[in-house]
């Protein structure tokens, strides 16, 4: 572990220690249909392209309470204009710097920000946030929403947990004090991708020679322990070439610009994000490790199979009805033909899901 690594870990833990004790939510008289909600503040000082997509069913259950409301995003880093660009609602987006020492004035002019209006609804998206939960106590609101559900056990599981829906949860459960069960199903990530950029990836795609309706799209790539080796990836296509032998593949490749099947496929490469979902959502399938690419591609309701192998799947999985996780360790269990075809049917079985 580097100085660096280790000092952030170090500065993680002391922050959090400190900020634990922050805050609790003061939601009394907030109502499903109040009128009275115009202003909405949600926080989420984090700059990863996947935690960001984690919002959008936030975004959406927020429209359909208050519909008269304007949200502002309290976030860090440049991609949050990008990714919310085709959401009407959003009227202010307040970014922290990705590197806090390297802009100190941006940052500091950042929470600043946030003291320059007065919200009727302040929300903390993950009550685990250091940072979320001070920027929740700084801003200026009448009603506050630190992540806590109210009435856990009256919640599933899996959505309490998950974390696109658990500050649902905790917005429902302010709402609609009392109430048993959720008013209406949970919204789903959605990068709200235009009509024009739906043909665009279209058109990047028959440039390269793919027909979309037998194509499937690969992501070979992860940070950390969750990127599997080369030698795996090589194995696991040798066995969707098997399986899936009418199917053509293509790799997208990340920013980094690396491949886990050395360039042995076709590969597409961008650095837009929007164009990378409009490229993924051309293809009939994709399968790929836990990542923002991933959350990227259900947020665009293509056909998606998540491959886990460390972190939580309840937690992380990709959060769309065509959107599967597959934790590796049941792979070779797995009727691995069985779920590819429901797959790109999009009709995934929940007896085959893991």
């Amino acid at each position: 572990m580097s100085k660096l690594v280790k000092t952030n870990v170090v500065r993680r833990r002391l922050t959090k220690t400190l900020t634990k004790g922050i805050g609790s939510s003061s939601t009394g008289g907030l109502g499903v249909s109040s009128e009275k909600i115009k202003r909405v503040l949600i926080s989420r000082p984090n700059h990863r392209l996947g935690n960001l997509l984690l919002i959008t069913p936030l975004i959406q259950e927020v429209e359909r309470c208050f519909p008269e409301a304007r949200i502002d995003l309290f976030v860090k880093g440049g991609l949050s204009s990008v990714i919310f660009r085709n959401y009407s609602s959003i009227d202010r987006i307040i970014p922290l710097p990705r590197k806090p020492f390297s802009d100190l004035a941006g940052y500091l002019k950042a929470w600043m920000r946030l003291q320059k209006r007065s919200y009727d609804l302040v929300i903390n998206v993950d009550m685990n946030s250091s940072s979320g939960r001070l920027s929740t106590q700084f801003a200026r609101g009448k009603h506050k929403l630190f992540g806590e559900v109210l009435d856990e056990a009256s919640w599933k599981k899996e959505d309490r947990e998950h974390f696109g829906k658990r500050s649902v949860c905790a917005l429902r459960s302010h709402s609609m004090p009392g109430q048993q069960s959720p008013v209406a199903d949970f919204p789903f990530m959605d990068l709200k991708l235009s009509p024009q950029e739906l043909m665009q990836g279209n058109r990047l795609l028959k440039e390269m020679g793919f027909d979309g309706e037998r194509t499937i799209s690969l992501f070979t790539y992860a940070t950390g322990a969750k990127c599997y080796s080369e030698s795996w990836w090589e194995a696991f296509y040798e066995r969707l070439q098997a399986e899936l032998p009418e199917y053509r593949f293509v790799e997208v490749l990340p920013v980094e610009n690396i491949s886990r099947l050395s360039f042995r496929l076709p590969t597409f490469y961008s650095r837009d994000v929007r164009e990378i979902g409009s490229f993924i959502a051309a293809t009939a399938l994709y399968i790929g490790a836990d990542s923002g690419i991933t959350h990227l591609a259900s947020a665009t309701g293509t056909a998606c199979i998540s491959l886990f192998s460390v972190t939580s799947e309840l937690k992380y999985g990709p959060y769309h009805p065509n959107s599967r996780a597959l934790h590796t360790r049941d792979l070779e269990e797995t009727d691995l033909g069985q779920l590819l075809r429901a797959a790109l049917r999009q009709e995934i079985p929940e007896e085959v899901s893991v």
